[in-house]
Order: structure tokens, then sequence, then C-alpha cells
């Protein structure tokens, strides 16, 4: 058998890497890569340990690996990345006005959108799930959510999809690419200081919060750029992709979709099935400032690691039939989300979105046949999911 070999930017990879998760978990559970100077576990108890534990692996150096091994300043605000205590009060802040009662107040207007896009198809030979609903759904509810003008959100949309794309086979350019441009919203925090709406925008700038030096203050312009940056930019690659996994997955599985089709109330549950079986985030990285041991062997300080939680929502030891997709699953947390105090504070309004769109498309498609031959994998080394995702209509 050939070594184990893992390249988190090789397309053939990428195209079905839980053969290799597989392999990974049983015989490599602390994998190294020479190439690429990092190290990965794979095991669903090993990410749950690792992710919760800041003091070994911290994230202020960024959660994606080019960006780990650039050691670039972060720019204030990027929650994502960042530990405690500006962690804890930056996440304080930005859920106490992105609040659940707020995402599902937008559940009617996101329905009605659905419905705008889809019914124009019923007729149609064919769907994209990403062309037609996909990549369009996440940047439509941020803009409803930050007071975005319709006519601008697909700039919007498409700068922030461009900042993540790769060149096949090859890592992400940071100093050529940079991850937090934020200048796609610059001119709607500018007219939001002085225009305050009812809008998530206008409460990060004018909600207060105290501070990591303890100063009650409310956010700079330069902060709530970046936060409208970063949480923008999480929802919108990761939702796409999750709506474009539903059409392929629920294709390949007409059973469990008949199921859907049949009883609406197991659609929440679907969602988490479909979040654990293909995630639109397969791994997470962080920094080591000190050195761990993991599984009898020392990494050493400075090193940096990938979660690999795609991995982990197939581990046999915590699913015994892993690898098998079903709906009626008790499913349990899992890791699609991450795990710990980076706990994707999205993660209610992602599953909104994957539910509202599953449950019209149902309505309108019961049926359909995936045209692999025309779909295309999008290339990035932070999501993986469908660029174009064909189906055939009956």
């Amino acid at each position: 058998m050939e070594p184990i070999s893992f390249d988190p930017y090789d397309a053939d990879i990428a195209a079905d890497p839980y053969p290799l998760y597989t392999r990974m978990r049983e015989e490599a559970p602390l994998y190294y890569n020479a190439e690429y100077d990092f190290y990965a576990v794979t095991r669903y108890e090993d990410c749950e340990r690792g992710l919760v534990d800041a003091k070994h692996h911290v994230s202020g150096r960024g959660g994606i690996l080019e960006l780990i091994k650039a050691d670039i300043e972060i720019p204030p605000g990027t929650l994502i990345f960042e530990d405690p205590p500006t962690h804890t009060a930056h996440r304080s802040l930005l859920s106490r006005v992105f609040t659940p009662r707020r995402v599902a107040a937008l559940e009617p207007q996101i329905r009605a959108w659905c419905a705008e896009c889809l019914d124009p198809l019923r007729d149609a030979d064919e769907i994209d799930f990403v062309g037609d609903l996909g990549a369009q759904m996440p940047m439509k509810v941020v803009g409803m959510l930050f007071g975005i003008p319709e006519d601008d959100q697909a700039k919007v949309r498409d700068a922030s999809d461009a900042r993540l794309r790769t060149e096949a086979g090859k890592p992400m350019a940071v100093e050529d690419n940079p991850t937090f441009g934020s200048e796609g919203f610059a001119d709607y925090i500018d007219w939001r200081i002085d225009h305050p709406s009812d809008d998530l925008m206008t409460e990060l700038l004018h909600t207060e919060f105290v501070d990591e030096h303890g100063v009650t203050r409310t956010l700079t312009r330069d902060e709530a750029l970046m936060y409208t940056t970063v949480v923008a930019g999480a929802g919108n690659e990761t939702t796409t992709k999750l709506i474009g996994w539903a059409g392929k997955v629920l294709g390949e599985h007409p059973d469990q979709r008949a199921a859907l089709v049949a009883d609406r109330s197991l659609l929440g549950n679907a969602i988490e099935e479909l979040l654990r079986f293909e995630p639109p985030g397969p791994h997470i990285g962080r920094y080591v400032p000190e050195d761990v041991e993991w599984h009898g062997q020392t990494v050493p300080a400075g090193s940096a690691m990938l979660f690999v939680v795609a991995a982990a929502n197939r581990d046999l030891r915590r699913w015994p039939d892993a690898d098998r997709f079903d709906v009626h699953r008790d499913i349990g947390p899992h890791l699609a989300f991450g795990y710990g105090i980076h706990y994707c504070l999205g993660a209610a309004l992602a599953r909104l979105q994957g539910r509202i769109a599953l449950d019209e498309i149902l309505t309108r498609f019961p049926e359909w046949e995936v045209d692999l031959d025309r779909a295309h994998l999008a290339s990035t080394s932070t999501v993986r999911g469908w660029e174009t995702l064909p189906a055939r209509l009956p």
C-alpha cells in the first residue's frame, strides 16, 4: 500500500477525500506533511480536544493554513482569527446584535425570495443548484441583514468569492490575494455612520461593549468594517456550498430525498446530516505556540495544525455507520461549525437558509438527476463544494 499523502491542494483528493481520511484516522492519527510543513489530526475526539485547547492551538495567526504559514498581521475585528480576551469581548458584542430572534425574523423574506427564484424554473428541463439558487441566496440574506442594496450584492459577493479562489493544485497566494479585503463594504459603513437604519450594520456601529482593556466604547469604523466583512464572507461561501451538497447528495440518495418529500418534519435533521456528511469547511487551522503532545509524539512550537473536521465527522468511533447518509440518523453534535469558543456564530442562519432552500426545492422538484459530467468542484483551500451543479428534471 502506498504511503499516506494528504495534500490539501490536490484536486483529485478534493474530489473524494474520504478513503484517504479513513486511512489517516486509522494509520496516522497524527499526520505530518513535510512539503507544506503542517500537522493534522482526523479523529473526532482529537478534533474536539484540540479545538478547545486555546493554550496549545491559537487562532490569532489565522484559521487557514496559508495565513498561519505567512505569519501576517491579522486586522482588528477579524473575530474568527482572534484569541481571548479580545475574542471574548468582540464575540460578546456580536452575539448581542446577531440574535436568534433577528435570524428567525428573516424566514418569510428568505422563503419569498426562494419562491421568486425557483418558480420560473417549474417547466424547465434542469436546475443548477448553485447557479440558480445557492450562489445567490447567502448574499441576498446578508443584504437583508446589513442593508446592502440589491444592485450591489453581486459585486460584493464576487469580490468575496475571488479572495478565496486558488489556482488548482496550489496554495492561496496570501500576498497577492488578501483574504481580509473589506473595501466592498466601506461605502455602506460610511453611509450608515451618518444615516442609521434598522439593520445589523447600524447596530454594530452604535452598540456599546466593554473591550479587552475594560473600556466601554463602540466599535471603530475599521473594526465595524472588518466585522461586516467577516460575517458576510464566512456565511457566503459556506452556505452556497451547503445548498450545492444538498443537490448532489440527495440526487445520489433518492430514497432519502423521497423521505423528505413525504415528511418535511425531517428537514432540520436532514440539514444536520448533510453538514456532517459533506461539511463545506473540511478543516480548521490553528497555530501551535508551544510544544504539545499528540499520540505519543511532540508537535513542536511554531507548527501549523489542521483539524480535519470532515474526517472527524465520519469517524466510525463516533458513528458506527458514518459513511452512510441517513436523514433519520440520531446525529448529536458534529463539527461542521467548529467547536468551542469559535463555534460558528452564524450556524443558526446557515441552518435556516439550508432548511428553507431544501423545502422550497422539494416542493417544486421532488426528483432530479445530477449531471456530474458538467458539474465543477470549486478550487479553494478553505471550503469544499460545487461551483456549478446542474441536474436534470423529469
